[in-house]
């Protein structure tokens, strides 16, 4: 044994060759946190004693390789300092700087998920070889950050700086032909045969076979690009990028630039240019959200394990209800291999649904993502049915037919006598109350909420929720399910509009506001998408259709008459009056014409901005800076509301449903972390003076009011 320690191990075999294996104790993954890197460092250092030595493998002792840096404890790095980050990143390469020099040749035997710091230490050997089933890439611009451990300056000299841009500022995951097609890896073995593979390349360099030298040399010198082939490189890059990423996420472009700098420069001088770089941005606001944002995403899916755990498996379903909606369902539930049974009363809405899975099919077929042999499978997992025949052996039921309380009544207490006592019902409803829905049931313990968002294929949150009588094992199951179709499932308690809804339509209501007051809502629109919303409001309320928006305000007035009921008549009434839906009838707020591939594409309507006019009492001139306090006020307001209430049970969870449920914009961090970057107080204070002339919609709680007294906030002040 040369080294032992909680995470690494390393051992001398017969023939002299070193095998270094991470296997950090108690945890399913390997990942480099601080102390695990202290643990590399002594291990290298035991290495550079050994004399004799023939070559060195780096392996794992998990079903991965390694995921990456640690990071749960990103916030508390950053929280140290630029100064700070770039001695920590030097350290780090100075480790790995000393398996690259090492004086025989190395070797990495990838058996799995090699992401970040993973990929930035099996780039420091001199050979790569990897399982089938294995990937590699560098994700840190996905985190606001870029590699700062070597990736910005080995993967470029390893692949070539196209190769690198693209897998570096796409933030990818990489399948082992991908690597193995661009030079970063020199074998792609079965998995059994990993270590064999990499053994028999080290004695083929031992051997004189392999020059390792030559490769060392490519890897620690400068790029070998003219500066007419710079250039078109990174400049062209550099556009193509920003187009891609949007001003909102600037690691992506900061990535290309560190290669850019680096690419005249030795490794050292690359290295300090990276680690420089790599400190500046992990200091701005952008990486410490998406931080959160990962750290949010960790907690709601070990929540959702946790239910999963408790749950028996679900193994086949039904939907009730056909169509576009009960295709997509349908779709999500067949491919990812839950056989799902499609009811309806008619054979138009039964082929409706079906088109609507083939065409979802076809498209992956198109993409090259399914083969037609395996999109004929998974379509065979949807069975289509006119009557309730094999609904005995059903474990979960979706019921997805119009949103109207007395059809889904019918048609939940129908289903009821035909599943065995022991099926889980849900009903996939964007407003209305669970409690209600349940009044008639004989065995309400087993129903609950089952709210998806549209396209089903597209969005990842589904609402799970749970009414008074629901039970923790119907809960449980509806979790697994939607995690087992790949959505992230949030559980949250019945109240009119559930979480999403009823936070969404407060900001529906600022918007309501500003054209009240002379607002331009195209104006509008492109000042919300330019804070980073994907649509500003008047575009949305077209995607979900007016007539949707209506009701679901008539719930919700009902609900909340205090904040949410207007006597008045606003313009989101007007269009629905005048026969104005949206996209579904190609007019709304915007009229819709189709591009060449079908799809809809906003124009301007002068009679849109005509009815809009009708209901200004007052014109008033806005800022940009007054039209974002006014749409964001009211919607960051009604999820305080919703944490208040006991609707969701945490901070992360809310912030996540508003990313996942309706694209609130992720560099932001959510609602609650927006409040936290603004200050509790100064949120306080500039809804206060909307209140006094908009009324309660935007006045604060009297919690909330204590944690601006009490300089509270909703995250801690690191996290």
């Amino acid at each position: 044994m040369i080294y032992q320690g909680n995470a690494i191990s390393m051992v001398r075999s017969d023939d002299d060759i070193a095998t270094l294996t991470f296997d950090l104790q108690g945890e399913s993954v390997n990942t480099l946190s601080s102390a695990v890197v202290k643990e590399l460092g002594e291990a290298v250092q035991a290495l550079s004693a050994e004399h004799g030595l023939n070559g060195l493998i780096i392996a794992s002792g998990k079903e991965a390789f390694i995921v990456g840096a640690d990071i749960t404890e990103f916030h508390q790095l950053f929280d140290k300092g630029q100064e700070y980050l770039v001695e920590m990143n030097l350290k780090v390469h100075e480790i790995f700087n000393a398996i690259e020099d090492l004086p025989f040749p190395t070797v990495t035997a990838i058996n799995g998920l090699a992401l970040g710091g993973g990929c930035e230490v099996l780039l420091t050997t001199d050979f790569r070889v990897m399982s089938e089933k294995a990937k590699i890439g560098l994700p840190e611009t996905k985190l606001g950050i870029i590699p700062g451990w070597g990736g910005c300056v080995r993967l470029p000299r390893l692949i070539g700086a196209d190769n690198a841009i693209e897998w570096i500022a796409g933030g990818t995951e990489n399948r082992a032909d991908a690597a193995l097609k661009v030079g970063a890896v020199d074998a792609v073995v079965p998995e059994d045969d990993l270590l064999a593979a990499a053994a028999d390349i080290l004695h083929r360099a031992n051997a004189g076979e392999l020059d390792i030298e030559a490769r060392r040399s490519e890897k620690k010198s400068a790029l070998k690009l003219n500066a007419i082939e710079q250039m078109m490189v990174f400049e062209t890059a550099k556009g193509y990028v920003a187009g891609k990423a949007g001003p909102h996420y600037p690691a992506p472009i900061e990535a290309i630039k560190v290669i850019q700098k680096g690419a005249g420069e030795a490794r050292e001088r690359a290295q300090h240019i990276e680690a420089s770089t790599f400190a500046r941005m992990a200091l701005t606001d952008v990486a410490f959200n998406l931080v959160g944002l990962f750290m949010n995403d960790q907690l709601v899916k070990k929540k959702g394990s946790g239910y999963e755990k408790q749950s028996q498996p679900v193994k086949q379903t039904a939907v009730l209800g056909a169509g576009i909606m009960g295709g997509g369902i349908a779709y999500q539930s067949a491919s990812k291999g839950t056989p799902i049974l499609m009811k309806d009363i008619k054979d138009d809405a039964i082929e409706l649904g079906l088109k609507e899975a083939r065409k979802l099919f076809a498209k992956q077929v198109d993409r090259n993502k399914l083969s037609v042999e395996q999109m004929a499978t998974r379509l065979s997992n949807i069975r289509p049915t006119l009557s309730y025949g094999d609904f005995g052996n059903v474990d979960l039921v979706v019921e997805a037919v119009v949103e109207n309380p007395k059809v889904k009544d019918a048609v939940l207490t129908e289903v009821e006598d035909k599943v065995s006592d022991s099926t889980i019902l849900t009903s996939n409803t964007s407003t209305i109350s669970i409690n209600r829905l349940a009044k008639n049931l004989k065995r309400p313990e087993n129903f609950c909420g089952m709210h998806f968002f549209n396209p089903v294929h597209r969005m990842p949150l589904v609402e799970v929720i749970r009414g008074e009588k629901t039970s923790d094992a119907a809960v449980a199951a509806t979790v697994a399910y939607a995690r087992a179709m790949g959505k992230t499932p949030i559980v949250v308690n019945d109240c009119p509009g559930f979480l999403v809804n009823r936070v969404l339509f407060p900001y529906f209501g600022g918007f309501s506001f500003l054209m009240e007051q002379g607002a331009d809502f195209k104006r509008v629109d492109k000042v919300m998408e330019k804070f980073g919303w994907p649509m500003g409001p008047a575009y949305l309320l077209d995607v979900v259709g007016l007539d949707t928006a209506v009701h679901a305000n008539e719930v919700m007035a009902e609900g909340f008459p205090d904040r949410m009921a207007r006597e008045t008549k606003t313009a989101i009434q007007v269009m629905f009056d005048n026969e104005r839906l949206g996209q579904k009838n190609a007019k709304g707020f915007y009229a819709y014409e189709e591009d060449k591939k079908g799809k809809p594409v906003k124009v301007s309507d002068e009679q849109a901005h005509s009815l809009v006019s009708s209901v200004v009492q007052e014109a008033k001139e806005f800022s940009d800076d007054d039209i974002i306090a006014r749409m964001m006020v009211p919607l960051c307001l009604e999820t305080v509301r919703c944490l208040e209430d006991g609707i969701v049970d945490s901070a992360a969870e809310a912030d996540m449903a508003l990313i996942y449920g309706i694209g609130f914009p992720p560099f932001r961090g959510g609602a609650l972390r927006y409040i936290d970057a603004m200050g509790v107080a100064e949120f306080v204070a500039q809804a206060d003076a909307l209140a006094e002339e908009l009324g309660a919609l935007y006045a604060p709680t009297p919690k909330l009011r204590e944690m601006a007294r009490d300089h509270s906030r909703f995250y801690p002040a690191n996290a």
